[in-house]
């Protein structure tokens, strides 16, 4: 780990100004000393505040107690996975960012954490301008779908607060990639997205391995909320360009 350096020029990769104010707090889970104190440098020289934990059980704890804006979290944890934190995060709170960091750059290992949840994937050693621009694209995504807090159509009724569906009265259970998937669709509602705009949005990695993904979380969606999933009315498919929602 010792390729990834932190310049001196960090602290200006933005706004000057970003030192002298709170841009929230971001929860760095990292069991390496020298890799705490280089992420702790970045993002406090970028006005951010920084809690470090140094294994998954204490980090859970920590997200429980005060869930933080974001989570930079390292696969290879003492107590409790990476990957198993990122399951239990998402399953108590799908819209918070997570940016996963691993010194590992098999795509098998991206599509799993992804499809836990995690927002973005950074394979160590990484650059610190790229780590900034992918916590920053995180947080932008999830203050722009904050703007709505319920959406009710066809007895389904969604509470993005909560982030809670139901439909008839009934929670529908939804894994945080669906639940994300449906919030910016209905976010966006009539206007045609193409699945590579889905696969950047949603799931913040631009060169996930398949489009299919796309079409798998559409149809689980479809499953669970239209009357008929053959014949979908509110989820629909514009041929040759993506998907469009419809209240």
């Amino acid at each position: 780990m010792g390729q990834t350096a932190i310049p001196a020029s960090a602290a200006r990769l933005a706004d000057p100004m970003n030192s002298t104010r709170s841009m929230g707090r971001i929860l760095v889970v990292e069991d390496d000393p020298a890799v705490q104190k280089a992420l702790r440098r970045l993002f406090e020289s970028e006005g951010y505040a920084v809690e470090v934990q140094a294994d998954g059980k204490s980090a859970l704890e920590s997200f429980q107690a005060i869930p933080p804006a974001v989570i930079i979290l390292d696969l290879r944890l003492p107590k409790l996975s990476g990957s198993d934190l990122c399951k239990q995060v998402k399953a108590q709170a799908p819209a918070l960012p997570i940016v996963v960091l691993s010194a590992t750059s098999d795509v098998s290992d991206k599509v799993l954490l992804l499809e836990l949840g995690a927002d973005d994937y950074v394979t160590k050693p990484f650059s610190p301008r790229e780590l900034l621009a992918r916590v920053r694209a995180a947080l932008r995504h999830t203050s722009r779908t904050a703007t709505v807090s319920r959406v009710s159509f066809a007895g389904i009724s969604i509470d993005f607060k909560k982030i809670e569906v139901q439909r008839d009265g009934k929670i529908v259970i939804l894994t945080a990639q669906e639940f994300k998937t449906l919030q910016f669709l209905v976010h966006n509602a009539d206007r045609v997205i193409s699945r590579d705009e889905l696969l950047n949005e949603v799931w913040g990695y631009q060169n996930y391995p398949s489009t299919r993904t796309v079409d798998n979380h559409i149809l689980k969606l479809r499953q669970k909320l239209e009357r008929d999933p053959a014949s979908p009315v509110h989820f629909r498919t514009v041929h040759g360009m993506g998907y469009k929602f419809v209240r």
